[in-house]
């Protein structure tokens, strides 16, 4: 039996990984956690704290499974190898070592955003959900997909509060996991959307797998493709 443990990433709660219910095969067993602060779970009472996070997220990260992080749970996946016993694998999907680069997210754009956020955190969410959605094929439908999910209209709030959002987004700015990268303490894999807006063409390109057809977002885009290169990459990191 393979594990997996989803994790999702900054704004969107865990039922990003719904659409691939269907697509997981026999001998996969999956969960997806929320993090502190979203869903249903009470927020952290220092959010920006990793080693409290740790200490909440324990018993939802065994070292028996494979950790599936993306977008910023990527970030933080990798960030928790230091405080939690390491897992069979690490897949960051959607994420290079660091959020921001010249090519990419830049700071300066990163920086305003948390700005637009401080001012009216609704509005500025509703644009993210945009901007990370840009790179897909056919946005439009990804949109109306992720609405089905986590009823993204102009009146819904993000199922987490401003305290753990706004932790997240420091996360983003400094967040650097090249240390564990360089010096993995288990496997640590990078699986990338072709046209991952939020992806320069050096994390792209130099990703362990590629998906065609995808951006930021291939939960809503390609499903079931992306199901098939996570177990495909888990099964070659448990079964090498």
């Amino acid at each position: 039996m393979t594990s997996l443990v989803l994790l999702s990433g900054w704004g969107i709660d865990a039922r990003i990984w719904q659409p691939l219910a269907p697509h997981w095969p026999a001998g996969v067993a999956v969960t997806a956690p929320d993090w502190p602060g979203y869903g249903v779970h009470f927020p952290l009472a220092e959010p920006q704290n990793l080693e409290a996070l740790a200490a909440s997220m324990v018993a939802h990260l065994p070292r028996e499974a494979i950790w599936v992080g993306w977008s910023l749970g990527a970030l933080l996946a990798v960030s928790l190898l230091d405080y939690l016993p390491s897992p069979k694998a690490v897949i960051m999907l959607g994420m290079g070592r660091r959020f921001c680069s010249s090519q990419g997210v830049t700071l300066q754009s990163l920086r305003a955003f948390r700005r637009a956020y401080k001012r009216d955190g609704q509005s500025a969410w509703q644009r993210f959900l945009g901007w990370q959605l840009e790179g897909e094929p056919d946005s439009t439908h990804c949109r109306q997909a992720l609405t089905r999910l986590i009823g993204a209209d102009t009146t819904t709030l993000p199922s987490a509060d401003d305290g753990t959002l706004m932790a997240g987004l420091e996360w983003l700015e400094r967040l650097d996991v090249s240390r564990q990268v360089t010096a993995p303490p288990c496997p640590i894999v990078t699986l990338a959307g072709a046209h991952d807006p939020f992806l320069d063409a050096t994390t792209r390109r130099e990703a362990t797998a590629c998906l065609p057809g995808a951006g930021h977002c291939p939960q809503l885009s390609r499903p079931e493709a992306l199901t098939e290169a996570l177990v495909s990459l888990a099964h070659r990191e448990v079964m090498p």
